[in-house]
């Protein structure tokens, strides 16, 4: 497969508290990708109503990593841009988001 075909894998940070504390590039990420994966589609949804981002989400948490991981993973790799959230701060550091890092880099 031609690697240049490959989705990307945004790593996104989302607000502490105050839903303001974002990112420009955040928000054009979140905009503009195929499809975000979220720790919890119902507290993220509230972020994306505020700034009018109508992109699908899906759940990824400890509860279904295991089943969800390979299944963005094919979609990485037939070049869906996805975007990766937590419900509050930098997905990946004590959440389950760190696997999909994990696979994504190896894949």
């Amino acid at each position: 497969m031609d690697k240049s075909n490959k989705g990307i894998l945004y790593i996104v940070a989302t607000p502490i508290g105050n839903m303001g504390d974002i990112t420009l590039r955040a928000l054009e990420i979140l905009k503009t990708s195929d499809l975000i994966v979220c720790e919890d589609t119902r507290v993220t949804i509230k972020l994306l109503d505020r700034y009018e981002i109508n992109v699908h989400t899906s759940s990824y948490h400890q509860h279904t990593k295991n089943k969800r991981t390979e299944e963005i993973i094919e979609k990485l790799r037939n070049g869906q841009n996805i975007a990766l959230v937590t419900d509050a701060g930098t997905p990946g550091v004590s959440d389950p988001g760190n696997i999909l890092v994990k696979e994504a880099v190896e894949n």
